[in-house]
Formats: C-alpha cells, structure tokens, sequence
C-alpha cells in the first residue's frame, strides 16, 4: 500500500491508523500541517481556518476512513502469506478484533486492486462479494452510473433475486424465503434487531448463521464460512 488512492490523490493517514493501541492513560497524537491536531479519539482544528481548507480536511478523512477497510483487508491477506504461523501473534498484539479482519480481508480477496471501484464504498463492494465476477461488474457499474447507496444497491439485488434466482460464488442457487410470523413476534425481533444497529433480515441471517455454525457437521469436507461472507456482505 502506498497511501494513494484509486483517484491518484496522494494522502497521509493519522499516525494512529498503523500502530497498536497506546497504553491506558495515553494517546498518540499527530499534527497536520494545516494545524489541525489529531489523537486517537478526537480532532481539534485552528480557531479560524478559511472554509475551503475545514472542506478539504474533511474530505481527507472521509477518504481515509473509506480506505482504511480496504488497507486492513490487503493488510491481513499479506500477513496470511507471508507470515502463515507468527500472522495472528501479531493480530492479537493489536487492538483489531481478528472476525472483523477476516470479513475485510475476504471481500478484499474477492476484488483485485485493479476491479475495485473509487467511486463506490468498501459496503458496496462486500454487498457483491459473493457474487461471480461478471455479475459483481454489472452491479458495480449500475451503481456508479446511477450513484446508489449501499442500501440502495441492496434493495435493488434483492429485488433482483425475488425475480429470477441467480448462481452464487460458488454455483448454489440463490433462493428467496418467505416467512409469516404474528406482528407482536415480528415487532419483537425489529426492536431486537435494532439494538444491533442491523435490519430485520440482516438480523434473522446472523442468527441463523450462527445457529448453523454451531450444529455439528453431518458430512465430512469443506464447506465455506457463512459467518466471515455473509456478514461481510451485510456490514
């Protein structure tokens, strides 16, 4: 990674983003030279900073935190290859959870540098993951044409799949499931849901995936790992 996005605009990301978390008590700071100060939890700019220089900060860190997904899912994939039995020793010095950098590192793996969109967010990209390739490119290029958000792009692929059931990464259909449950029991699980910061559907797969994950299996083999795609695809 060499800190330039897919737009060529170069950037310097806060000195916090590479390291491990401080010790208790203390935070790294690091000072832009706009005189804008940055620390580990809070950013404090100039008393007066003309308008246009308060928006190009602004965008900068946008970028930076839209980048960032992208870097620690390059990030885990190199130390995977490069480092297979000291990797997760150096995981678990930092302050990531390791479920998470595992959900970022297989949408990473499932588009090379030179497919992912700078136009379009990390979300985007993980709400196709599982999708083959050709299909991951048309729904990327709707996207950008018609400047959908990410839920926006979900409702539409799932409005697609309700029409005509489409292969998976892997060949499995895609199949719609329709559930009636009572309103009070529906309304239950939207206010459970909703602690999560997740939508109802979202909610429901998690629970099944991990119900599903911890039913023994009844066949020998491999079998992919719903909870680090899925979930990917849902956050």
């Amino acid at each position: 990674m060499d800190g330039t996005n897919n737009g060529g605009e170069e950037f310097g990301p806060p000195e916090t983003t590479h390291r491990p978390a401080p010790p208790p008590g203390k935070q790294l700071e690091s000072r832009a030279q706009s005189g804008a100060l940055t620390k580990r939890t809070s950013l404090s700019l100039p008393p007066q900073i003309p308008l246009d220089e308060w928006s190009r900060i602004g965008h900068k860190i946008f970028v930076i935190s839209e980048s960032s997904t992208w870097w620690l899912g390059d990030w885990l994939i190199y130390g995977q290859s490069h480092y297979p039995d000291r990797y997760l020793h150096a995981v678990a010095e930092t302050s990531l959870d390791y479920q998470t950098l595992r959900n970022y590192a297989w949408v990473a793996r499932r588009y090379p540098a030179s497919r992912r969109r700078a136009g379009l967010s990390f979300q985007h990209h993980a709400e196709l993951a599982s999708l083959p390739e050709d299909q991951q490119d048309k729904w990327l290029d709707r996207a950008e044409k018609f400047g959908w958000s990410r839920n926006e792009l979900r409702n539409r692929l799932k409005a697609s799949r309700n029409a005509s059931p489409i292969e998976g990464a892997e060949g499995e259909a895609v199949q719609s499931l329709e559930v009636n449950v009572p309103a009070d029991q529906k309304r239950l699980w939207a206010e459970a849901a909703s602690t999560t910061k997740q939508d109802l559907v979202s909610w429901i797969m998690d629970i099944l995936d991990d119900a599903a994950a911890s039913t023994p299996r009844l066949t020998q083999g491999e079998h992919r790992d719903p909870t680090a795609e899925d979930r990917a695809r849902r956050n």
